[in-house]
């Protein structure tokens, strides 16, 4: 069984800085103000002390981070293979260290990866195209939700935004009941990084793939889409458009991909 974490571990989110306004006809007007701005810190991750990975994101919920990274990573194929999750936050980065169990452990010091990392980025440190992760969705009960709770949720995303409410430079991820109802929320400057919380939110709290579907407030990419249907979810529902790899992987895990998503309307492709 997992050792207990420190849900409240965050750190600061959002800083103040001072700034003008600037007119393009005559430049600078009015009196420095001072603005939110997100942070964007170096995260690393490192498994049984070996460092793994560097990603750049928001140094907040970080056990949540750890561990919808290490699953959507394939690093494990269930949360029971983590032991441990123990983060802290310095000046100026942050580190996560998982422990794994014996035999996931071997596994995984037994493949070579490395990533030195962008923000959010999906696929660095991939060697050749063999190593490519391919969608496959875990769990077959799960469907794509009805329209009306898809209306539901986009209209709520927003409020469940704080952060990006105050900054305007982060995005958002959500899981969402079948009516639409927003469960959990996370954000992050970076938008693989902030689906990759709000999986491990979900893995943390037990909470079951057929039971809703991901909205996510970025692209609809290949990357955003297999980290969905790693998790298990039966539909990925997005404010942007997909792109023609993120259709190929949705068609191959059974996922529905709602995109363009707007209060009032969405376009659907695949499912089962």
């Amino acid at each position: 069984m997992m050792a207990p974490v420190a849900d409240t571990l965050r750190a600061e989110t959002a800083i103040r800085r001072l700034s003008r306004p600037f007119r393009y006809d005559i430049g600078l007007v009015d009196d420095a103000a001072p603005v939110a701005v997100a942070v964007e810190a170096p995260i690393e991750i490192a498994y049984g002390g070996q460092p793994f990975a560097v990603m750049m994101g928001t140094p907040a919920d970080l056990e949540d981070f750890a561990a919808g990274f290490s699953l959507t990573e394939g690093i494990v194929e269930s949360f029971a293979e983590i032991r441990a999750i123990a983060a802290h936050v310095e000046a100026e980065a942050a580190h996560i260290d998982v422990a794994l169990t014996g035999a996931r452990l071997h596994a995984h010091l037994a493949r070579r990866r490395a990533i030195a990392g962008r923000t959010g980025c999906g696929l660095c440190g991939i060697e050749d195209l063999d190593h490519l992760p391919k969608a496959r969705r875990r769990d077959a009960r799960a469907a794509a939700p009805d329209p009306a709770a898809v209306g539901a949720a986009v209209a709520a995303l927003a409020t469940h935004q704080p952060l990006n409410a105050a900054t305007r430079a982060v995005h958002g991820a959500a899981w969402c009941d079948a009516r639409g109802e927003i469960v959990v929320a996370r954000e992050d400057v970076g938008r693989h990084n902030a689906l990759d919380k709000c999986i491990g939110a979900l893995l943390r709290g037990g909470v079951a793939p057929h039971e809703g579907f991901f909205i996510v407030t970025s692209r609809c990419s290949y990357e955003m889409v297999t980290k969905a249907a790693a998790f298990g979810a039966g539909a990925l529902v997005s404010v942007s458009a997909p792109t023609s790899l993120a259709l190929t992987a949705a068609e191959q895990a059974g996922l529905a991909l709602i995109v363009t998503a707007r209060a009032d309307r969405a376009t659907v492709f695949g499912g089962d």
